[in-house]
């Protein structure tokens, strides 16, 4: 990454079963100034965002060189589209479905 931006913060607990589904499932356009660059989905990061959630858990459950993830630590799964160049001037927006998250839009100085 060249950086991670952090969006709202969700509730799991009222939609729990709708989340693991929506997580599994989920779709994402990429846009340039309006224009689709890419899609993607969640199966792009080792079948989706929990899968990836486990398999570090796991891994971690093992190593005897770090912890386990601790409660309000960050993982990030990896991107869901292909990795783009980016100008200044553009505004780039990432757009879900399939998942209740809101857009994120930056645009590059």
């Amino acid at each position: 990454h060249g950086a991670l931006l952090i969006g709202e913060r969700h509730r799991v607990a009222p939609r729990k079963r709708e989340w693991l589904r929506e997580l599994a499932d989920f779709k994402i356009d990429l846009l340039r100034n309006g224009e689709v660059m890419d899609r993607g989905e969640a199966a792009n990061v080792l079948d989706g965002p929990l899968k990836v959630l486990a398999y570090i858990t796991g891994m971690l459950s093992r190593d005897p060189h770090n912890p386990p993830l601790a409660a309000g630590e960050i993982l990030s799964t990896g991107t869901l589209t292909r990795a783009l160049d980016i100008k200044a001037g553009e505004v780039w927006t990432a757009q879900v479905s399939g998942i209740p998250l809101e857009p994120v839009t930056l645009r590059f100085a």
